[in-house]
């Protein structure tokens, strides 16, 4: 069977190079190299089994680009500003890193260039807000295929009489439709008697708050504590701090 011509920008995607972004910027800047010789033009088709290189430089400037964790109070969005309420980077200043951060990493103003959040938490939602200029790690958070699955704390009130039931609590686990789909299989138990910790390995939009509506439970408050191996520990609201080396989601 022949081969199919890929974009070079999606086939340095898919060999975890870069993103697609970052891989129209280095062919742009001759970076890149397509069985040994230098590619420069946008929009270039290569077959899979061609090899791909790219110059040290590549690699250099992505280990300076930084990810950032922080502590999303409510009332600020994750991403573009909206509706009058302020994106979380706003808060990425050097008053507001966590004073126990343990890397070694300086702030500098450029930075908050290309800063750009792995992932959406509610405006009304607090927790784990996962920042970064890496387009590997954004690729690796909110993929197609990506199975990083994330933790959060859930505060809730029955609106029905009595309590939940266990048949309902294991419609949260599996079991629920939403937007003309069923959900990814879940892990939902009881933390104490009002709150609840989810597990999910999707992210649709406003799901948890979703699926409680589905059985009846109100959400109070929601609080992402976990992404993948990567948790929000003592960091403080508001306050934020770089990803380490060693962590890895």
């Amino acid at each position: 069977m022949s081969e199919e011509l890929l974009r070079l920008s999606k086939r340095m995607s898919e060999l975890g190079l870069c993103s697609r972004r970052e891989a129209d910027e280095w062919i742009a800047r001759g970076w890149v190299r397509v069985d040994g010789k230098v590619v420069s033009e946008l929009g270039t088709k290569i077959y899979p089994s061609q090899r791909v290189s790219v110059e040290r430089q590549a690699a250099a400037e992505q280990s300076k680009r930084v990810t950032v964790l922080i502590n999303k109070p409510m009332g600020y969005v994750s991403g573009q500003a909206e509706d009058g309420y302020q994106p979380a980077v706003v808060l990425i200043k050097p008053e507001n890193r966590w004073a126990e951060d343990p890397s070694p990493e300086q702030f500098h103003p450029t930075q908050l260039r290309s800063l750009v959040p792995a992932g959406r938490l509610d405006i009304d939602s607090v927790g784990l807000l996962v920042l970064t200029q890496d387009g590997r790690v954004a690729k690796h958070l909110i993929g197609e295929t990506t199975d990083v699955d994330k933790e959060y704390l859930v505060r809730v009130e029955y609106t029905k009489p009595g309590k939940l039931p266990d048949s309902d609590l294991k419609k949260l686990n599996h079991g629920l439709w939403m937007d003309g789909k069923a959900l990814l299989p879940a892990k939902v138990r009881w933390q104490n008697d009002d709150q609840l910790s989810f597990t999910l390995r999707e992210g649709k939009k406003r799901q948890i708050r979703r699926m409680c509506d589905m059985v009846g439970l109100k959400v109070i408050g929601l609080k992402r504590v976990r992404i993948g191996k990567v948790k929000l520990g003592d960091l403080p609201v508001g306050e934020w701090r770089y990803l380490r080396p060693d962590e890895q989601f």
